[in-house]
């Protein structure tokens, strides 16, 4: 076998190697390194290197290693997982940098931090002004997390004292210019209501390359020709859809209630807004 055709093999077997180990390791290594992730990353890709050119050594020798560097830290996360104190002892502990507003300066001179930074770290979290900050933390994996005092935080429902819906996961209905089925149902909506949406803004399926469906029921879509502005339907459409939407869930609730005397309330605003339906729909349709 030539020689460049041996490289071609080790170094193919190398990768695969690699990536069922990069596997068996999970997705920490490459979301949160620790020191000892770091050091058996770098490791494991030496030694897959050295397996792919060095034609000269066994290639399982070079498999065996990276299993061992493999396996150790497996077995150190299951310890951790199992102890806190190793986990203490591996991982170490978040070092708090800024208490009440006050920055503490032996906290920052244990963790090696400069007070350029600190405040690098808090403006990389938005947080500009030193007196904005009420707490702060440099977690184990070098990250800071910041806590902004109240008057600063951004304002939510839950501090007005609002309750609101929870929010569903978008669903992609079309992609590629494909009708998807499986996200549309759980959506719970139908063709018939995406080929609706669709001819109301003049788009066909096919010109579109991605469509979302939201939680409240809003389309939105993404079209292959990105110089085309996909239409907005007007204000006429969008209230006979409001209004229409209307009547369709009121006559629902009318037949979803076992309650009868709100069956006939519900009725009552049915037949009032098909009134009101009939007098703008001229209006409206035109």
């Amino acid at each position: 076998m030539p020689l460049w055709t041996q490289i071609v093999v080790r170094s193919v077997a190398a990768v695969a190697v690699l990536f069922l180990m990069t596997r068996l390791l999970g997705k920490k290594q490459l979301s949160q390194l620790n020191f000892f992730h770091y050091i058996a990353g770098i490791t494991i890709g030496n030694i897959a290197g050295f397996i792919s050119l060095e034609i000269e050594n066994h290639f399982m020798l070079g498999v065996s290693a990276i299993l061992v560097w493999t396996l150790i830290p497996v077995g150190m996360e299951w310890l951790q997982l199992k102890s806190k104190r190793v986990r203490k002892w591996f991982d170490g502990e978040s070092t708090v940098l800024i208490k009440d507003g006050k920055v503490l300066e032996d906290n920052l001179k244990k963790a090696s931090f400069t007070s350029d930074e600190l405040l690098e770290e808090l403006r990389q979290k938005n947080a500009f002004r030193l007196a904005d900050v009420e707490f702060a933390v440099l977690e184990t994996d070098g990250e800071v997390s910041v806590l902004l005092t109240k008057e600063n935080q951004p304002i939510t429902p839950k501090s007005l004292g609002l309750k609101v819906p929870n929010e569903q996961e978008p669903q992609t209905v079309i992609m590629d210019g494909e009708i998807l089925d499986e996200p549309l149902s759980t959506a719970g909506l139908s063709r018939g209501w995406l080929t609706t949406e669709l001819e109301k803004i003049g788009v066909t399926r096919e010109n579109v390359y991605l469509a979302q469906v939201d939680s409240y029921g809003g389309l939105t879509v993404d079209l292959y020709d990105d110089l085309l502005k996909t239409p907005q339907p007007s204000q006429r459409e969008l209230l006979w859809a409001t209004l229409r939407k209307c009547e369709a869930d009121l006559e629902l609730f009318a037949l979803a209630t076992k309650n009868r005397k709100a069956k006939k309330t519900y009725e009552s605003c049915v037949r009032s807004l098909k009134s009101v339906v009939g007098q703008v729909e001229p209006y409206l349709k035109r």
